[in-house]
Parts: structure tokens; sequence; C-alpha cells
């Protein structure tokens, strides 16, 4: 037995103690009472006592002496050898003679010496199982006899239901109560008898059966049997969890015996989710439906009170479900319409019992379960709204109302990953021409993106759909437009096709202002930042300004503009407190993406540990989910950190994967990447020649190849590359178109790329101070350490060949304790070695700067470049509190009093370390 121990070591002693003693084992049904009970009797037996057992009968509770016949009979024999007085009391009591029925202390005194007698041959143990059911007469008896064993060989044990009155209740015999079991025991029961269940039928058994053992054992079987009983109830009200007949006539006949109004008042409790157990302690049950005038189902054991509220509560899960299966379904619909009544200024509680209640087609609940709907998906609640529009279409009066919701729910089953689900959806009404309509293009759309990475079909199939809606002469922004405009956008993103991009412009533009300003800003953010991406940083500002107005996709989609712009950290914290609750709820694809969009900031801030936690997190997600596209991105993701941080036999291994998937599927957006993750592997190695032959595989020098993503991302590659073989012309090329492009303009990473690009290329000492200084000092160089400490990095070596050793060693310091911070250890070797050359000692590390910890100097940095305490924390995951408290440190270390004086004392304590 599972979480006994206390228990059997209490029974072991009970059995094995001299002399004689009752003991009570009380608990709830299904608590293991009987289990125990047989352990007991295992145990007086290996002790060569004797057994004799009875057990109460409800049907027998008012026939007198019928318990105390089962004890009795078989130790007739012996009657015959007490005296004449004790002999005729037992022949009233087992009918052999007349006369009146003996007292309770005259039976009682002949039973002691009926056992005292049979025990002087062998110790008797007497086990009496359901004792609440025994007659009254008997429970008198064995309530006597109990308390006077002391000094005998006979032992007493008496299993009660602590939900039912019984004589024993006042018989004082010392008592054992059997509680539930705690939940490791629970799991380890669970574990033993029904391994390897199902994780959430798992969690829904615990649960429910709530330490009780005997739904721990029976639920399981059960449940897997119904479970599409289960999933509607998430939504449409508590439905139960499924019980077998066993469980249910735990509490059935209690609840049978209810008036009809106390058992409407449990089912409408029941069905609004009315806490179960008074150790939930839950408050909440304030909004809940309060029963009132329940108290005959508290007499019963049904009903508790809870502490916090004085509320009436389910005393145990399954008297919760019992209420619920026990009712007919006439009786659960005029429940849900009496909860919709209670609730009808709570716009999701009342839809969702206005759709359990509702038989017939009602275009009014239709609508309010489509209002429920628009509320979920704001708060993250993809399951509940594709199961709410899904029921909506349900009980939709019209076909075109119909079709129309069930696409909604094809539309959100697609874009949150439910791809199964969504071609349901799509197949699910063919007689209304779902099937041909525009919504199936974008359920049929996201499938075959998010599933196959089909960017050529589906492409052409979504921009022939937005073509034939635009030539219906729409005056509207209509949903499903907008929703195959934002696909047909994401599409193309992937694709990366100059040719296709222009199309999809030329079509947008012909829609004029049916195409929504979030749409614009996903067109020229997505597409080619260099050619349409001047002004989008402040546009989407604004559009996350509105954060409380926005669905989950649309900040979704937003976070990706903000990537290609690079102001993605100021909205990371938003999307880190989202990510959990649309994985819970079930917007998978959502939290692929903001799982993307917080590993390409921790990449860009230099947490690369975080980093590679966050992409692996992704994609177990993805992996699960059968997101093929989604499972590349993310291995490109991996790859392309991996290259960073030196490790280039990895990041060549998953370059390969994903350049064998995408290329041949044209997803170019994944085959850029790819081009990238080669760059990069090869600077690191030091293979210059391989790292400029990847990056013109990108974008040649002297221009960026158009809807070529990567083509700004890699300037710095491609330039550096370029001056470390001898194309030195290329490289100032390409620094010169990134500033006619006017790069600086599009982003604060562009800038400070651009700026570090034309300062490795001049030729003229003073232009390259100049570009230099203009990097170091961009509001956002902090923001991008990797980038800094390679400009950093190029700017000492010329420094060294230029000015003199001395001059150099400052910026090779700062750009090697980057590296060596950031973990990137062939970039660091490589600023040691510059810094060797430059005169500077062997040991120079990160560890002459041990005077600060890594955080605080991070947090140093990022005050030094002008951020204050709360735009650092937010940068950190840090509250503005704990970042005044490392400042606080950080100013003794480096003998300052001022925030003004940071970025003169980080200087000086490099240059005073390595002169």
């Amino acid at each position: 037995m599972f979480g006994r121990g206390d228990e059997l070591r209490a029974l072991s002693e009970f059995v094995t103690a001299p002399g004689g003693r009752a003991l009570v084992l009380r608990g709830d049904t299904g608590v293991g009472k009987s289990a125990l009970l047989e352990h007991v009797a295992e145990l007086a037996a290996q002790e060569k006592q004797r057994v004799i057992r009875a057990a109460g009968v409800e049907a027998e509770s008012e026939l007198p002496f019928a318990g105390l016949h089962q004890f009795l009979y078989p130790l007739l024999p012996y009657i015959d050898r007490l005296d004449e007085v004790h002999r005729q009391v037992f022949d009233v009591v087992f009918g052999r003679s007349t006369g009146a029925p003996p007292s309770v202390m005259t039976l009682g005194i002949a039973v002691l010496d009926l056992l005292s007698l049979a025990a002087s041959q062998k110790p008797l143990l007497l086990v009496l199982d359901d004792g609440q059911w025994l007659d009254g007469s008997s429970t008198e008896v064995c309530g006597f006899v109990g308390r006077r064993l002391t000094g005998s060989s006979v032992k007493l044990v008496v299993v009660l239901r602590s939900d039912v009155p019984s004589g024993f209740d006042t018989a004082a015999l010392p008592e054992l109560p059997v509680t539930t079991l705690s939940e490791e025991a629970s799991e380890q029961l669970l574990d033993a008898r029904h391994p390897e269940l199902d994780p959430k039928i798992r969690r829904l058994v615990l649960d429910e059966a709530r330490g009780n053992p005997l739904a721990l054992l029976e639920l399981p079987p059960y449940i897997r049997a119904n479970r599409t009983a289960r999933s509607a109830g998430e939504v449409f009200g508590y439905t139960g969890v499924p019980l077998p007949q066993r469980l249910q006539q735990v509490y059935g006949a209690r609840i049978e015996s209810l008036g009809p109004a106390v058992r409407a008042q449990l089912l409408r409790g029941a069905l609004d989710g009315v806490g179960a157990g008074t150790a939930s302690g839950t408050t909440t049950n304030t909004t809940r439906y309060r029963m009132l005038e329940a108290d005959e189902a508290a007499d019963r054991g049904l009903l508790d009170i809870d502490p916090l509220t004085g509320d009436f509560v389910f005393r145990h899960p399954l008297v919760r479900s019992t209420v619920v299966q026990t009712a007919t379904p006439n009786e659960r619909r005029a429940a849900h319409a009496a909860l919709a009544r209670v609730h009808r200024d709570n716009l999701e509680r009342r839809a969702t019992h206005l759709a359990a209640s509702a038989v017939d087609p009602d275009e009014e609940i239709a609508a309010a379960l489509e209002a429920a709907a628009d509320s979920a998906i704001r708060r993250g609640g993809a399951l509940a709204a594709i199961a709410w529009l899904t029921r909506a279409a349900e009980l939709s009066e019209s076909p075109a109302e119909r079709s129309r919701r069930l696409g909604s729910a094809a539309y959100i089953a697609g874009h949150s990953g439910q791809l199964d689900q969504a071609q349901r959806l799509v197949s699910s009404d063919t007689a209304s021409g779902l099937a041909d309509s525009p919504d199936s293009v974008v359920a049929t759309g996201y499938v075959a993106l998010f599933e196959d990475g089909d960017v050529r079909s589906s492409h052409s199939q979504v921009f022939t759909a937005v073509e034939t809606l635009r030539d219906r002469g729409l005056d509207h922004a209509d949903e499903v437009l907008v929703r195959l405009v934002d696909l047909l956008l994401a599409i193309s993103q992937y694709a990366s096709d100059a040719g296709a991009w222009e199309r999809v412009h030329k079509l947008l533009d012909s829609l004029g202002d049916l195409v929504p300003t979030h749409s614009r800003v996903y067109q020229d953010a997505w597409g080619d930042v260099v050619l349409r991406g001047a002004g989008v940083h402040e546009r989407v500002e604004r559009a996350f300004a509105a954060l409380a107005d926005l669905e989950p996709w649309h900040v979704t989609r937003l976070g990706v503009a903000a990537y290609h712009v690079d102001t993605l950290s100021q909205y990371r914290p938003h999307l880190r407190r989202a990510v959990d609750r649309e994985v819970e709820t079930g917007a998978a694809a959502n939290a692929m993406t903001m799982l993307h969009l917080i590993m390409l900031d921790q990449i860009a801030v230099g947490e690369w540990d975080e980093a590679e936690r966050t992409g692996q997190r992704c994609l177990e997600l993805t992996t699960a989910h059968r997101h093929a596209l989604f499972a590349q991105h993310t291995r490109a993701y991996l790859g392309l950190l991996a290259a960073l941080r030196g490790d280039t036999d990895r990041a060549r291994e998953l370059q390969a994967a994903v350049d064998a998937w995408a290329r041949p599927r044209g997803v170019g957006f994944l085959t850029q990447i790819a081009d990238a993750i080669g760059t990069t592997a090869a600077l690191s190695d030091g293979d210059y020649e391989a790292a400029y032959l990847h990056a013109i595989g990108i974008t040649p020098p002297g221009t960026f190849t158009p809807y070529a993503h990567q083509a700004p991302r890699t300037l710095l590659d491609l330039v550096e590359a370029a001056l470390h073989t001898g194309r030195t012309e290329q490289a100032r090329t390409h620094a010169l178109a990134a500033q006619e492009a006017g790069l600086p303009d599009v982003s604060p990473r562009l800038a400070l790329t651009t700026h570090g690009a034309l300062a490795m290329t001049a030729t003229d000492p003073a232009e390259a101070d100049r570009h230099y200084h203009l990097a170091e000092s961009h509001p956002a160089s902090a923001r991008f350490p990797y980038e800094l400490a390679r400009i950093r990095l190029a700017h000492g070596i010329r420094q060294r060949h230029t000015q003199g050793r001395k001059a150099a060693r400052h910026s090779l310091t700062l750009a090697a304790d980057t590296f060596e911070r950031l973990g990137a250890p062939a970039w660091a070797e490589r600023a040691h070695a510059e810094l060797r050359t430059a005169g500077a000692p062997a040991a120079t590390s990160s560890a002459h700067l041990a005077a600060l910890t890594w955080q605080e100097r991070r947090i140093a940095d990022l005050a030094a470049s002008g951020l204050t305490n709360k735009e650092i924390g937010e940068r950190m995951h840090l509250s503005p509190r704990t970042v005044s408290s490392h400042l606080y440190r950080v100013f003794p270390k480096l003998r300052i009093t001022s925030r003004a004086a940071l970025r003169d004392a980080l200087g000086r304590l490099s240059d005073d370390q390595h002169t």
C-alpha cells in the first residue's frame, strides 16, 4: 500500500500488543479502509489469532441483533459451556426461546464471557466492516464490549464511513482516521497501477481523485474511453469527469435522496465550477454560483463550508462529477439556462452557459458566442475561441453565417497551430461551400505553410483569393480579406522572392484603404527594410501603444516587425509574459514565434546561454506539434548561435539540415539564414575566404539584394571578410552603399554596423575615428555587444598601426572583455593576440575587471549608454530597485559618485589595467 506507513505501523502495534483492545477505522468511501482491514486480518492470522468477520448491511440495519448474529454464530459451540443464565440470554437473542429481550448490559456481559471462553484456546480478532449500517442493538452491544476488552485476548476492529452517522459515534472507542493519500502517494499508486498514462489524463485523475485510492484505480480507463466529453466540458461549463458506475454509487444514493430544489442547487453549482473541498481555500467562489438552502446536502456529507467565503463547496470532486452525471439532459440544459441569467453581465460566462443550454439554432446565442470568442482571443484563449465559434456555427440560422463562423474557427485553429483541427473544420461544412471559400483558403494556407513549408502553391492560392475578393468590389476592410492579406505577407516573407514581393505590393496598392494599418507595417517591415524600412520602428511603437486592444497574433506580427528594425528589446518583457499563456491556452504557433523573437533578442543583447535554452524549448514545441517550418526555423537560429559561439561543427550540421529542407521548397528566408550561419562559422574559424563566399551568396558587394532580409544584417560580415582577403575596394563600396541606402535611419543596429563598416574601410584616419566615435557613442550600442566588440577590435587594430601600441589597448581590451563575457572564444583569442602584439601583459583577460561582476559590468555599461534604471531592468529582466542596488555597489568600486562619471570610469579602468 502506498502512503500508509503511519497507519500500517499503528495497526501492527494494535495486533501484536498484549491484551485486548478495540479500534475504529474511520474514513471516506473509497479511501482504503477495507484494504487496511484486510491487512489487519492477515497480521492476526500470522500471529495465530482467530479472525471472525462481520459486515453491516444497510438492508438489515433495522433488524435487531442482525449484526451480532454474524459475530456470534461461529461461536455457537461455546455457548453450551456457559452457565444457565448466559445460555438463556443467547437463546433469546438467537430466537431459540421466547422471553423479554435482554438489556444491553446483560447481553454485553454474556458476550464478554463467551468471547473470553473462546479466546482461552486461541486469541480472537473481531473485524466489522461498514459498521455504520449495523443495527442499533448490535451497535450498542459492540460498543459496550469494545470498552471492556482490556485484560482479555480479544481485539475488535470496526470500519466506519466518516460521512454517515453511526451509533459508534458515541461509543468512545479509540479511533484511527484513514485520510486521503498525499499527492506523492497518489502519484505512486497511479503510476504503479496505470503506468505510461497520458500526462493530461494523469493530471485530471489526480485532480479528480484528490487522494481517493478507489478513484485513482477506477478512473483512468474510463476517462480514456470518454475523452471527448471532457474536452467539451472544458469550454461549455463543467460536465463532470466520466465516472464508472462503481464511483457514481459512492455518492449517487445520497444525491438521489435529496429534494428536487436542493438537487437543482447542486447541479447549478457543479455546472458553474464551484470548488470541491475546503482545502482549495478558493476565494474565486464569489464569482461562481452561490448554492443556497442546501443544508440538507451538507447534512448528508455532500457539501462543506469554504472557510474563507462561508459559501457551500463540494466535499469532494467526485460529488461534483456525480451530481452532473446523474442529472438528465433536460435538467442540465435548464441549469445552464438559469446560470446564463445569473451571469448576464459577464460576456464569456453567459456565453458558456448559453451554448450548453441550446438545442435548436438560435442566432442571438450564436452572436453571443462569437462575441465571447473575440474576448477570449484577446486574453490568449485560442482553444476556447475555437470551441465557441464552432458551437456558434452549429447554432447559426443561415448557411452563410454558419460558414463564416466555421471559417473563423478554422483560421484561429490554423494560426494557433491546431493544424489537424483546422483541416477538420474546413471539411466539416461542404454543403454550404466552405471548402471553396476564402476562409478555407486561409486555413489550408496556414496548414500548407506551417506543416509542409509549401510557399509556392500557398502563395499562388492566397494571392488569387485576395484578387477575387478585390474584384468583388469590397467597400470596407472585410475580416476575411485582412486574414488573407496577412497570410499572403507571411508566405511572402518566408519565400523572400523579389518578383513575388513586387506582385504583392502592386496587389495591396490596388486595395488602398482596405488594407489596415497593421498590415501595412508588416508589408514594409517583413519585405525589405532597405527599401521600405524608414520610419517603421516609429509605426511599430505606435501600434504597441494600443497593446490592450491587440489580438495575440497581431502582437506577435508586430514583434516580428520590431525584429526587422532591431527594436525588439523594448517589447521582449511583454512577449516573455505572454508566451507561457499562449502555450497553455493552445496558441502553439503564436508561442513558437514568440520564442523565436525572445531568442533573437537574447542573441542580440548577448544572453547566449539563455538563448540556447529558449531555442531548445522552441524546438521541442515545434517538433511535438509537427510544425516542420517552425522546427527548421528554430534549427536555423540554433545554428546561427552555435556559429557565434565558435561551435562550428554543430553550426554547419544545422546549416546543412536547414538548407537541405528549405532550398528545394523555395523557402528563401531560411536559406539566407543558412548562408549567414556559414558566414558566421567561417569568421569564427578565421577562414575569411569562405566567409566572403558565403556572404556574397546573400548579396553582392556594393548593393543589397532586394527582399533578402539577411543582406543588411550581414553588412559587417561581408566588409570584414573582404578586408581580410584583400578586397578593400569591395569592402569600401559595400560600406558606402549602406550609407547611401540610409541604413542608419532604419534601425539602431544598422546604424551601429554602418558606421562600423565605414570606420573599417576609411582611408582617412580622421574619417575612421569619426565613424568609430559615432558607432561607439550611439545610444543603442550597448544593446548589440557582439557587433560593438567587433568594431572595437577592428578599430584597435587600426590604432595600433596608425597611433601606436598604447593607443590601441583600450579598444582591444574592451573587445576582448566583451567576447569573453559573451562566450565567443575564437574572437576573444583574436583580441588577446592583438593585445599581446600591442604590448599588453599576457594575462590580459576579463579577470582584470574582477572588481565588477559580470552583471555589474553589464548594468554599468547600459547605464553609461544613457539608459534609465527602468529601461535597464526591462532589458535584463530585473526590477529597477535591483538595478539601483547594483549601481550602488558599482560606484565605490569605480571610485565615482555619479552616473555621469560612469563612461569615463569604465574607460579608465581598462586603460589603467593595460598600461
